[in-house]
């Protein structure tokens, strides 16, 4: 029985705290893509060629979690009349499914004055160092940054691939893009790469 009772009040100690770790992540995380939809709207009017990202296929699983854990809260504040710091980590979960995540997928990927919107976030032309395309069964646009090892995908629609190549040879042109410098540089027209 002395193992059952230790057993016991060591996992209610654990899960409480473990809650409270993943809420801190999440508080990250929510904060992170509260900041890029900000930097999204104040961009949004610069747009030259942008298009829906596509919504992801758990996007309805995602949904779910978060009216999980919006009842959760729910029951803990409201029900168990507990305190608010006791839900924290399904609040700050419940914010993530339910508000962050669908929010982020508002942003319109594609190409604004001063720089790319990726998947991941928005890249100014400046810290592009290599363009790629990989074409599997969409076209996707490979962004490599300048200095540091970071690598950022776009989805092109086949629709706007005309339109895109066009864009990034316009910005190459205009040196808003610059190679030079990084690889073998073989005197050739920088252009030729997109």
């Amino acid at each position: 029985m002395a193992t059952d009772d230790l057993l016991r009040a060591w996992l209610t100690g654990l899960l409480p705290n473990a809650l409270l770790v993943l809420g801190a992540g999440f508080l990250i995380v929510n904060l992170r893509l509260l900041w890029q939809f900000i930097r999204f709207v104040r961009l949004r009017s610069t747009a030259q060629l942008v298009w829906p990202g596509r919504r992801p296929r758990s996007y309805g699983i995602s949904l779910a979690f978060g009216l999980v854990f919006g009842a959760l809260v729910f029951f803990k504040i409201a029900m168990q009349q507990r305190p608010p710091v006791d839900a924290f980590g399904e609040g700050m979960m419940f914010i993530y499914y339910a508000y962050a995540f669908p929010l982020s997928l508002r942003s319109r990927q594609g190409f604004y004055e001063d720089g790319i919107w990726s998947d991941r976030g928005f890249v100014p032309y400046a810290q592009i160092g290599g363009l790629s395309w990989r074409e599997d069964q969409e076209l996707t646009l490979v962004l490599i940054h300048r200095t540091r090892k970071l690598v950022r995908h776009l989805d092109v629609p086949q629709e706007h691939y005309g339109e895109v190549r066009r864009l990034l040879r316009d910005k190459i042109a205009a040196h808003d893009i610059h190679f030079t410098g990084k690889g073998f540089d073989l005197g050739g027209d920088e252009r030729d790469v997109v």
